[in-house]
């Protein structure tokens, strides 16, 4: 059974080759940017400041405006939020060998049947991708069986921008269906052990994969 979670399918996606050289055959280990670095560290700052209420670091006090609008939305608060399931879609411990996918939500708010899914945000807003917010909302549909609305942001920090959508437990169904045909790409792929590359605009300067004949193109 392969897991996964949403960065992972994101990154078969985008290349098939760079899934399996980096996940597979772990020839490129993580190497944190200073963007990332940073990112991490605003994760962690509004993760205290939101459940806490320690203040944020003197360099990320202008987004204590948007935090401080999600703290006030009613309900119980879940910061950094770890859900996994089985490939059955029961819940189940985040580091268990049965899980099929896992992800981890910045935050969650449950007032009774309603809930507000958050992830944060310090890169661009040019291209905001939902997806993700759907994974997270299907997931917390499975943890949070009382739910049965939810409205889920990008929040954009650095950017002061927010991208929401709104879901509905009736259609559950329907986009597991769309997240397991993804799947199932992944899954055939380990088994005939095909990983063509993709070439994509990320070649020329973001891939680290240098044998791919179209590296640096």
């Amino acid at each position: 059974m392969t897991t996964w979670s949403y960065s992972a399918i994101k990154e078969f996606r985008t290349c098939p080759r760079k899934y399996y050289a980096s996940r597979v055959e772990k020839l490129y280990p993580f190497q944190q940017s200073a963007a990332a670095k940073y990112g991490n560290e605003v994760h962690e700052a509004a993760e205290l400041y939101v459940r806490d209420g320690s203040p944020m670091p003197g360099n990320m006090v202008q987004y204590t405006t948007v935090l401080d609008k999600l703290a006030a939305i009613e309900g119980t608060k879940h910061c950094e939020y770890k859900m996994a399931l089985t490939e059955d879609l029961e819940v189940c411990d985040f580091d268990d060998d049965g899980r099929w996918v896992r992800g981890i939500a910045d935050l969650v708010i449950v007032n009774r049947n309603k809930a507000f899914v958050v992830d944060y945000k310090t890169g661009s807003d040019k291209y905001p991708d939902k997806d993700q917010l759907e994974l997270m909302t299907l997931m917390v549909f499975a943890h949070f069986p009382e739910v049965i609305k939810v409205k889920a942001a990008l929040v954009f920090l650095t950017r002061d921008n927010i991208f929401t959508e709104a879901y509905t437990r009736r259609k559950a169904a329907k986009q597991w269906k769309g997240w397991r045909s993804k799947i199932v790409e992944l899954d055939k792929a380990f088994e005939h052990e095909r990983w063509p590359a993709n070439p994509n605009g990320l070649c020329r300067s973001w891939c680290p994969v240098e044998h791919c004949e179209y590296h640096g193109k």
